[in-house]
């Protein structure tokens, strides 16, 4: 298994805050899972985007698994950026 950071970039739609908290608990589900290991807002960026770090077997397993977030799904998601991460130091380091 490998780790994954993945960048979403919003769209600008008023939609996502009425979306938001169904895309909170698909993603809590993914933590439930143990394939999401941590996700949260970039402050203070435009466009407004995000990071979420997976453990998973593949870039393509990731990119899967998202299909299902309702910000996907409503087309309130720009960019996908998944890209696999090599973390040498620290808490993530530590569970290789």
């Amino acid at each position: 298994m490998a780790f994954y950071a993945v960048r979403y970039s919003y769209s600008d739609d008023p939609r996502l805050d009425e979306i938001r908290p169904e895309h909170r608990a698909f993603l809590g589900g993914l933590v439930d899972q143990g394939v999401l290991l941590a996700s949260g807002p970039y402050v203070d960026v435009k466009p407004a985007s995000a990071l979420l770090i997976f453990r998973a077997g593949s870039a393509d397993e990731v990119r899967s698994l998202l299909e299902d977030d309702p910000f996907q799904q409503h087309g309130l998601v720009a960019g996908i950026d998944v890209t696999e991460w090599n973390p040498v130091i620290g808490v993530f380091a530590d569970q290789l």
